[in-house]
């Protein structure tokens, strides 16, 4: 006989399950005077009860446990998704945002009431400006590309104040897809810049491109493709000496953390993903954070408030004298950005220059376990992550990326980013970061050598992956072109 199967994880609505004489909740008894609502409401009321679930206690804790058990995340288990940066949020940090203290402040508080969140933020804004080398930090931004808009307007004010708007950005082409997307949201001309044979910006078309219309350049140090610009230096000065600005965007930061800074790199700005360096909850839709770095030029126009200190020690909100304004309402996301403080304050100076040993060193060794298997477009040294290739498989057996992704699910590892950067024929981008064992990792690489066994066997095999998912493989561009949100109960009702 057959071991009993779990119950499917899709197919059931919570509206599918109980019975209409189900029900978790017990009202009390009124203890005041009882109001006829159609008085109240006045002609407003519902001509029909509203679609509820009828179900008990038991079958809702059930229902949201199965959904949350198809659900994979960092704690599930490996995730190595490139340039994302996917790796353990210490629980200490959750401890932490969580204390009475901060969990249980009110944003409209007058500052005198809150002085040790303040400092908090104080102390955070100094950390990150030490960080990043650049003296004056916001905290405001939500996310990432939230940070890449508040740069470049800042950006866009100094060159407006000094009587020079310009007209154009420009943009490598390995940059992340927010970055060109910003200059556009900006009103910027977008003018992109073309990779060389290693992999960096090609400086000799770089030289080309700058003149006095150039407002600044978006580039990423190191970039998409796991590299370091050797020219950097070269570039942020070729930039300068047109009176642009450089804007480096901050989400590979992890990979240089205690070895080298954007601002001594010759960086104006920088946003700092606090869910990817420095281990704050990343994706599902919840609160982000992408505090900005800037120098001395552009510290007058960042967003306001921020936080100061007075002689007496005593901390307030105050808002630069040109600033852009508000990019978010009140301070940002003050429960994100205490993970942040905590993670950085535990790791200390020398923890945080570990982070980027460990991620540099986990990545070349995936690299070099990998590198006969799928070819190197670039192959060089890398930092926090590196892009193979799959074009010479999808030739030679017909098997895609796409379908050596699907096949990890199998494995019970979430697949890497795929087909980014656009750059690099049927691309494979792995970041291991720093978190994971030497046991995990070399678990990884075995996956993908059976894998690349496997499409040359039976291509048939990974080209209808995954088999043992909630759901098999979707029709992708279907789902993101018509999405299908809203559940529309019934006749008459559910069940």
């Amino acid at each position: 006989m057959s071991a009993p199967t779990r119950e499917p994880l899709t197919g059931t609505l919570i509206f599918e399950r109980g019975a209409p004489e189900s029900r978790c909740v017990e009202s009390p008894a009124l203890d005041v005077p009882d109001v006829s609502l159609s008085e109240v409401l006045s002609g407003r009321q519902r001509t029909e009860p509203p679609v509820l679930p009828h179900v008990t206690e038991v079958e809702i804790a059930r229902h949201y446990e199965r959904l949350a058990s198809a659900n994979f995340g960092v704690d599930s288990g490996f995730y190595p998704l490139g340039s994302c940066t996917m790796k353990y949020n210490p629980k200490i940090d959750e401890w932490a945002c969580r204390l009475p203290g901060f969990a249980g402040l009110h944003p409209y508080q007058p500052p005198e009431t809150v002085q040790g969140a303040l400092e908090v933020m104080w102390e955070l804004q100094e950390l990150l400006a030490e960080i990043a080398g650049l003296p004056a930090v916001t905290l405001q931004p939500a996310a990432g590309a939230h940070g890449e808009l508040t740069g470049l307007l800042a950006i866009r004010a100094y060159h407006t104040a000094n009587g020079d708007p310009r007209a154009r950005v420009l943009v490598p082409d390995s940059a992340h897809g927010t970055n060109p997307a910003t200059v556009a949201m900006c009103g910027y001309e977008i003018v992109q810049v073309p990779s060389d044979e290693r992999g960096g910006v090609d400086v000799a078309v770089l030289n080309t491109l700058l003149d006095t219309d150039v407002a600044a350049i978006m580039l990423t140090n190191p970039n998409t493709l796991g590299l370091f610009d050797e020219n950097i230096l070269e570039i942020t000065a070729a930039v300068h000496a047109v009176g642009a600005l450089a804007y480096c965007d901050g989400a590979n930061l992890n990979a240089i953390l205690g070895k080298s800074r954007p601002g001594d790199m010759g960086f104006d700005a920088l946003h700092i993903n606090l869910h990817k360096t420095f281990a704050t909850p990343h994706g599902g839709g919840g609160p982000g954070s992408g505090p900005v770095a800037v120098s001395g030029a552009l510290a007058p126009y960042l967003p306001g408030p921020l936080v100061a200190r007075a002689a007496d020690g005593a901390f307030s909100l105050v808002t630069p004298e040109r600033s852009i304004g508000r990019v978010r309402s009140f301070v940002g996301n003050f429960g994100v950005l205490v993970r942040a403080y905590a993670y950085i304050r535990a790791l200390g100076g020398s923890g945080l220059t570990e982070v980027a040993e460990q991620a540099v060193l986990s990545a070349n060794y995936l690299k070099e376990l990998l590198r006969d298997v799928w070819p190197l477009p670039y192959d060089r040294v890398c930092k926090h992550e590196f892009v193979l290739s799959g074009g010479r498989m999808r030739k030679q057996t017909g098997v895609r990326t796409l379908d050596v992704a699907k096949r990890l699910l199998d494995y019970g590892i979430h697949p890497p980013t795929i087909y980014f950067p656009l750059i690099v024929d049927e691309a494979l981008m792995i970041e291991p970061t720093e978190t994971e064992s030497k046991e995990t990792l070399d678990r990884f690489a075995g996956v993908l050598r059976t894998i690349a066994a496997e499409a040359a066997e039976d291509p048939g095999l990974l080209q209808g992956a995954p088999y043992s998912t909630p759901v098999r493989r979707l029709d992708e561009a279907a789902a993101v072109k018509r999405p299908d949100l809203a559940w529309v109960p019934p006749k008459g009702g559910p069940g």
